[in-house]
């Protein structure tokens, strides 16, 4: 019994017995030094510990239902085998640039992006997006204030309050988030960029953590509510709703990889000539648009919501995976961990995910959507923590929502940085 119980579990497709034999082989080749530091290693490893963690998640009780599950788990023994030196440094090192200056990331970003905007209905996306960028302003300026309201409460003082710990978690991430937002601090009041730096990152770090948490606890406190639209922002038609099957097909993936590729170049080239909005920023106006205009044939659609659901079904876990490991600081957490501090990172997760579920619901957006799209999003690291919040909720076609947001309102948080750092340092 036990041995056929064995054999019949698997993990994502794999029997457990071959899975295991997988781990064995990564474990000696990490211990021999022999892991290849390139695309091969890399992608195993994640792919293999990813979907590992994530199995384990889902299954341990009470973490699977209020601890965010699957997702949150891969996070937190990801970035504890990082944090205890299990994986070596130079692997940790490599994961790092295989996830960004390899852009493995923005590979996963420009599938996710591409493929959920051009995969929508063409009427949900146009009434929605009206809607929920101002929202996602709005919901902003009430967690600033809340935050620094609450940190007056405490005997901290306002400008603290707002500018290293709202700002941190509002900035959109490390890398185009508080990394830009340290060296915008210092300039202005003379100080140094990485003292600073190491100030912010932790409420970025909790902040995330907290919002994967609250996205998850939304999601399961009115599954079965009026106010879940179960990944939709507003209601339409349930015949619009409806997706046509796709059969995968070899050479039309190749074909999704290609215009999503370059759909993200353009806004690449774009980026260089007015680098103040993102990348992804400018992507997501690209497509946006060429899905308003019906712009694209039907048939280039559905290649690149193939390449979607191929990244999708493969790469989240490992993401998540190497997220864990190369960009979550457990020891500068553990370090800034006083109840105030939690409390005020608590403050702006409560706030803005309360305010835009109101805000939302006023609008004729549904409010669970709107709470983690635009709320809980808001406080996470950018397009990491984006794919990390939604993962948790099972909400990851709303990325492109997520990113827009995300990215709008990170470049807010810089340029307020820079004017506000001067009255409140």
């Amino acid at each position: 019994m036990i041995k056929s119980k064995i054999w019949n579990t698997k993990i994502s497709g794999v029997t457990l017995p071959l899975y295991l034999g997988f781990v064995l082989i990564l474990a000696i080749t990490i211990a021999m030094d022999k892991l290849p530091l390139n695309m091969l290693g890399i992608t195993f490893m994640l792919v293999l510990l990813g979907h590992l963690f994530y199995w384990m998640g889902e299954k341990l009780p009470i973490f699977n239902s209020y601890l965010g599950g699957g997702s949150v788990f891969t996070l937190i023994v990801a970035s504890v085998l990082a944090t205890l030196g299990w994986i070596p440094k130079n692997v940790i090192t490599a994961t790092s640039t295989f996830m960004n200056n390899w852009g493995f990331l923005d590979f996963y970003i420009a599938a996710l992006i591409c493929g959920s905007i051009l995969g929508m209905n063409r009427n949900l996306l146009v009434k929605a997006s009206v809607r929920f960028i101002p929202i996602s302003l709005i919901s902003m300026v009430i967690g600033f204030f809340s935050v620094g309201f609450i940190g007056i409460l405490l005997g901290q003082s306002f400008g603290h309050s707002v500018m290293y710990i709202s700002f941190a978690q509002m900035a959109g991430g490390m890398g185009a988030g508080i990394v830009p937002l340290s060296k915008i601090y210092a300039s202005a009041i003379h100080g140094n960029a990485a003292t600073i730096l190491s100030q912010l990152a932790p409420a970025t770090t909790l902040g995330n953590i907290l919002a994967i948490i609250g996205a998850v606890f939304i999601s399961k406190a009115f599954a079965n509510s009026r106010y879940n639209g179960h990944g939709v922002l507003i209601s339409v038609d349930k015949a619009d709703l409806k997706k046509a099957q796709v059969d995968l097909d070899a050479i039309k993936i190749g074909v999704g990889v290609m215009f999503a590729s370059s759909l993200f170049l353009i806004g690449v080239i774009l980026n260089a000539f007015i680098p103040k909005i993102h990348s992804y920023a400018f992507m997501i106006i690209i497509v946006f648009i060429l899905k308003a205009l019906n712009a694209v044939p039907k048939s280039l659609e559905e290649a690149v919501v193939m390449f979607n659901q191929v990244i999708m079904t493969n790469f989240t876990h490992a993401i998540l995976a190497g997220i864990g490991l190369s960009m979550i600081n457990l020891s500068s957490l553990a370090h800034a961990m006083t109840w105030q501090f939690m409390l005020l990172s608590l403050t702006s997760i409560v706030a803005m995910g309360l305010s835009s579920a109101i805000i939302g619901k006023w609008m004729g957006l549904y409010p669970v959507e709107v709470a983690i799209g635009a709320g809980m999003i808001n406080n996470s690291m950018g397009g990491t923590g984006n794919i990390a919040v939604l993962s948790a909720a099972n909400r990851m076609e709303m990325i492109a929502f997520a990113q827009m947001a995300n990215r709008l309102g990170g470049a807010i948080i810089l340029i307020l940085g820079g004017i506000l750092i001067q009255f409140f340092s």
